[in-house]
């Protein structure tokens, strides 16, 4: 087997969030459809034009390291959007929906913040100091979004599924 190296690990991880958040920018607007709040929904497609820059940034990130901008299945994201479609259609029409919507799109948000805390050390490790630049541009807003989840889930979406009980 060949010696893999950082730099190698930082590639594939790329490959990785490149992936996912193609993915994410296909999910987002069936959520939005999906959501009942209307703060909910905006949130959705906030993040969703939020997701289309983030995919700029990767390429041009790409184009620093000098390789092509290209994907790789990535299982994680997969299996937590999954999770996600399954609340759309399990708790559709229910006052439930708003609340499972959000958990799921934090468990994204989770993934993603992991993700980018993880590339910008090792970009930091690395030397590669505008790619650092971008990608703690990308973690930040993906921080602010889980935020905003946070504070819709806290002041409005989780109290109005109790309620409905």
């Amino acid at each position: 087997m060949a010696n893999k190296t950082l730099e190698d690990l930082f590639y594939e991880t790329l490959k990785d969030i490149y992936y996912a958040e193609r993915q994410i920018v296909k999910a987002l607007p069936k959520m939005a459809r999906g959501a009942q709040d209307e703060k909910l929904k905006q949130a959705f497609l906030t993040h969703r034009e939020e997701t289309e820059g983030q995919i700029d940034r990767l390429k041009q990130i790409f184009e620093l390291i000098g390789k092509r901008a290209q994907g790789k299945t990535c299982d994680a994201i997969e299996g937590i959007l999954s999770e996600g479609e399954e609340i759309l259609e399990e708790f559709k029409g229910t006052a439930a929906l708003d609340a499972g919507l959000l958990a799921a799109a934090q468990a994204v948000e989770h993934y993603e913040i992991s993700r980018y805390g993880t590339l910008r050390a090792w970009a930091k490790q690395l030397g590669l100091k505008d790619v650092v630049t971008l990608l703690e541009e990308t973690l930040a807003e993906e921080t602010k979004t889980d935020e905003t989840l946070t504070t819709l889930a806290t002041t409005a979406v989780n109290s109005a599924a109790q309620k409905a009980a």
